[in-house]
């Protein structure tokens, strides 16, 4: 089966619920989108380091049932996940606050299982990670995990990078523009936001971030739930389907994004095509509290067909 590598951090999650009182559970960018790859059908292992204690067994094991693949995940004694509290707003829109300081998966590119998890890449067909991945190592680390990248790449696998900005995540700006250059030199395919981007470069046009873009395939998803596609030097612009539902929380609208545009493009569906997919994944994922939506609410998901909702850009 086609086989996919996360790579990231998933952490303990808060959920503010009525009276004052929280639900548990597990999130983290790269983590969402591995799930949802599992639940469309895609060979998929998430790459991390968790603790030893029973909320990591409890991680390990909530995986493996959604078959995820977790024997590249290191455990580390005496260490223990990160945690983040999510707060939303009467329209969905999404609030973060994290404890991740010391968190075991800080430690995953110094370890002496990382040169053999870095060498295991070349075996994946597609390696993803975001610049939330990025930001929890130190710059040597970053180093490390981007030429283990283009390694891989040399040997023919394929690399998408997922732009996700936490502005906290990063000491100043230029360091987080340094990261972005490289991981953007890295990779064959770039999932990026409007919201993302701006910050690292305000007053720019969709154009002109598209333009700082240097993957070869790169997807820029605007304020309004559309995107630009870079398909063979044109630019095309993919307009969501209307939603179904109200929004209910944004969380992991980007992540179940990535996980259809990838699955799409796995199953041989062109950019466009997949960038409808993940509009459809997301647009239902939004409708829903929490970043794993119920199996229940999945779709079965097909690739798209041309329509008039794409408009090419000069």
């Amino acid at each position: 089966m086609t086989k996919v590598a996360c790579i990231g951090e998933c952490m303990i999650e808060l959920r503010e619920a009525d009276g004052g009182l929280y639900a548990r559970g597990y999130g983290g960018d790269t983590l969402n989108t591995a799930v949802y790859l599992a639940r469309l059908g895609i060979g998929v292992d998430y790459i991390t380091a968790l603790g030893d204690d029973p909320i990591s067994d409890q991680m390990i094991a909530e995986w493996a049932a959604e078959a995820v693949g977790t024997g590249r995940v290191v455990r580390l004694p005496g260490k223990l996940p990160g945690l983040y509290m999510i707060q939303t707003d009467a329209r969905g829109e999404r609030r973060f606050f994290h404890w991740r300081e010391q968190s075991a998966a800080r430690s995953l590119m110094d370890l002496p299982a990382t040169a053999d998890i870095l060498k295991s890449l070349a075996d994946d067909e597609i390696i993803y990670f975001s610049a939330i991945t990025l930001s929890i190592y130190r710059e040597d680390g970053r180093a490390r995990l981007i030429a283990a990248l283009g390694q891989a790449r040399q040997r023919g696998a394929r690399v998408a990078f997922d732009t996700n900005f936490r502005p906290r995540a990063w000491p100043d700006l230029e360091v987080a523009r340094a990261a972005y250059r490289s991981a953007f030199e890295v990779a064959d395919m770039a999932l990026a936001s409007i919201e993302d981007l701006l910050p690292l470069y305000p007053d720019q046009s969709p154009e002109n971030l598209m333009a700082r873009i240097a993957t070869p395939e790169a997807v820029l998803k605007l304020s309004d739930p559309t995107s630009i596609v870079r398909l063979a030097g044109r630019l095309h612009e993919i307009k969501a389907e209307p939603l179904a539902a109200p929004v209910v929380d944004t969380t992991a609208a980007g992540d179940s994004f990535a996980a259809a545009y990838i699955a799409a493009r796995l199953a041989g569906s062109d950019p466009i095509e997949a960038s409808r997919a993940g509009h459809r994944l997301a647009g239902i994922v939004v409708g829903h509290p929490g970043a794993i939506i119920p199996r229940s609410a999945m779709p079965k998901l097909h690739p798209s067909t041309p329509s008039s909702s794409r408009k090419d850009h000069s």
